[in-house]
């Protein structure tokens, strides 16, 4: 992974990142921690009336309870009757409970209900941010990983801040509210107990720290999983096609494996932690009955206060260990919240101050644009115009830049300075706003992306509210409504993950028919009709003449039957423009376009177009 993915936030940032979506969720997480303290309130409460039963109702000790329960508590009532007493005492500890009970049901309610709201506000804000984020950075990321960031890594957040969180200010009320009431009881006991609360704090710091590292190599191992498992499963047609089944399986296996190896390597310090903590925990109580026993033969402690201490030395010992517990989960925390901050840091795509909403009416003009991707130059000083309202075309080679141009007409990736300068009708399209620019551009690429919805959603994407008539005119003209009329449920057709239903020919066609919904003034056609046969891409491209009116049209593709009747045709080598002019200019002089001309054209294909006929 790269080392900007792996970026640590500062603390300031880390807090940030959990208070944003916590705002409108505030008062539910209050009320929480407000119920879980009285919670603990009342479970304090049992000691006591265990004490009072075994000192005073039981035995012969002077009783020591809140003056306002006094004057409700008849002592020597109770005594004349022990087995009633030990009702009483029973419906007491019911009693206790059940207002316990009330208030581990308000915390729980109150925290689902921030917790979803928390993390309801995280990932929209997440979905919404990585929707603005530049075309460069997806190219640069595993779409596995981001899923991996937008789901595992928030979920980890969630627990931390919305259980871990609040478990933490409930278990330091709770050491504390216990602490006051075991000093108050006995000094010297309470001492024994609280010199173990440092020493399991020092532990789990100590563990904190050596577990961080492999928290984090564990999340980009999962994340490597997801990655291999998202591309296996989107591209299932070339594993079965190829026979890579085996291959694909074995590189899983190698992904998962490693995977394991790191969770086995947290399982075993994780191990090593809580075994250390039990033995801590085992000495406490040790410590505490021994001393305890002492205090207690020696008169300093009655019978019922040292049982009711060591119920609160046993209530105690689990929260400290708790705190250790979190500690150690906050390495994870931490290192999720630096993957999640990595996208939310991660600029977004921004118009400049000038940039305004422009109707698109002009000559195209690509003037001495140079570009590259990570210092690899693409395009080499390249000018040409495109006329209003003509068809203009595009040959090149692989590797050679075709669609580089298109990318930079979309604003998928910006021109720096000094590399030049793209205009419609003489604006500047960086002084456009981009959603203004993009949503004049109509473009069908090579391998169009369908949704996983029906035929009638994916041609009416660019214009949802279109009546059944223009869907049905735009699919004509794609030469797509016959091919969907014969799906038992037409238009209503499902289609597959990334269109999946539909053969490669069919789904270009389908996004022909969505962009002609869109009515752009300016339509790309990057090498969109490679996967039909030749007479479909002839009668697609007449049907399109008919219908595009004075839209500006760029096509690019390698087949020179369809770029033959276009106004100009450019020719890209090593992205450098090669050559330009008209099919017949072109074919009249020796060069590239030429030479695929006549690799391309049979001699019945050259004596048909003499004499008129449709290729």
């Amino acid at each position: 992974m790269d080392a900007q993915q792996q970026v640590k936030l500062p603390g300031r940032e880390k807090l940030a990142l959990i208070l944003r979506p916590l705002r409108g969720n505030v008062h539910f997480f209050a009320f929480a921690l407000t119920c879980a303290c009285l919670g603990m309130i009342f479970n304090a409460l049992t000691p006591q009336i265990i004490k009072v039963t075994v000192d005073s109702v039981l035995g012969e000790e002077e009783a020591q309870i809140p003056g306002f329960l006094q004057g409700l508590v008849d002592l020597a009532w109770l005594k004349s009757d022990p087995i009633r007493a030990l009702w009483i005492a029973a419906g007491a500890v019911l009693l206790v409970a059940a207002l316990r009970g009330v208030c581990t049901y308000g915390q729980r309610v109150n925290l689902a209900k921030g917790s979803e709201g928390f993390v309801k506000r995280l990932r929209d804000a997440l979905f919404r941010h990585i929707q603005r984020l530049p075309f460069a950075w997806h190219t640069a990321h595993a779409t596995g990983d981001i899923i991996q960031r937008c789901t595992s890594d928030v979920e980890v957040i969630r627990t931390f801040v919305c259980t871990q969180l609040v478990e933490v200010v409930r278990t330091v009320f709770l050491i504390a509210l216990y602490l006051a009431i075991m000093f108050s009881m006995n000094l010297r006991l309470s001492l024994v107990s609280l010199a173990f609360i440092p020493i399991v704090g020092l532990s789990s710091g100590v563990f904190y720290r050596k577990i961080s590292h492999r928290f984090q190599a564990a999340d980009e191992a999962e994340g490597a999983v997801t990655t291999c498992a998202q591309e296996n499963f989107t591209g299932v047609r070339v594993v079965r096609a190829f026979g890579r089944e085996r291959f694909e399986e074995e590189r899983f296996g190698e992904k998962n494996q490693r995977f394991s190896q790191l969770w086995i390597r947290l399982g075993k310090l994780l191990s090593v932690y809580w075994a250390s903590g039990t033995l801590l925990t085992c000495l406490q109580v040790m410590a505490v009955i021994l001393v305890g026993t002492v205090e207690t033969v020696e008169g300093r402690m009655t019978l019922g206060g040292f049982i009711a201490f060591v119920s609160y030395s046993g209530s105690l010992a689990w929260p400290v260990r708790s705190l250790g517990r979190v500690l150690s989960d906050m390495s994870k925390a931490g290192v999720s919240m630096d993957r999640v901050g990595y996208i939310l840091n991660s600029p977004e795509e921004a118009d400049r101050p000038q940039a305004r909403d422009v109707e698109l009416a002009g000559d195209i003009v690509f003037d001495h644009v140079t570009f590259g991707y990570g210092g690899q130059p693409v395009l080499k000083d390249v000018s040409f115009t495109i006329p209003q309202g003509t068809t203009f075309a595009v040959l090149g080679g692989t590797g050679s830049g075709k669609s580089t141009l298109i990318h930079l007409l979309d604003r998928l990736y910006d021109l720096g300075e000094g590399q030049g300068s793209i205009t419609i009708g003489g604006v500047d399209i960086r002084d456009i706003r981009r959603e203004s620019l993009r949503g004049q551009i109509g473009l069908v690429l090579q391998e169009p992306f369908l949704f996983s919805r029906t035929i009638r959603e994916n041609i009416a994407a660019t214009c949802p509210h279109a009546p059944e008539a223009a869907l049905r005119h735009a699919a004509a003209v794609a030469c797509v409504d016959e091919a969907i009329t014969q799906f038992p449920d037409g238009y209503d057709t499902m289609v597959g993950e990334r269109g999946v239903t539909l053969s490669g020919g069919q789904k270009q066609r389908v996004a022909i028919a969505r962009m002609l919904m869109q009515r752009a003034p300016v339509m790309v056609f990057d090498d969109s009709l490679s996967a039909v046969d030749a007479e479909t891409d002839a009668r697609i491209r007449a049907a399109l003449a008919r219908e595009m009116g004075q839209a500006t049209v760029i096509l690019i593709s390698h087949r020179i039957t369809t770029l033959m009747q276009a106004d100009r045709i450019l020719v890209l080598e090593d992205g450098r423009v090669a050559d330009i002019g008209t099919h017949s200019e072109l074919i009249a002089r020796p060069g590239a376009y030429r030479d695929i001309y006549d690799i391309q054209m049979s001699s019945d294909d050259r004596r048909l177009m003499e004499e008129g006929g449709e290729v």
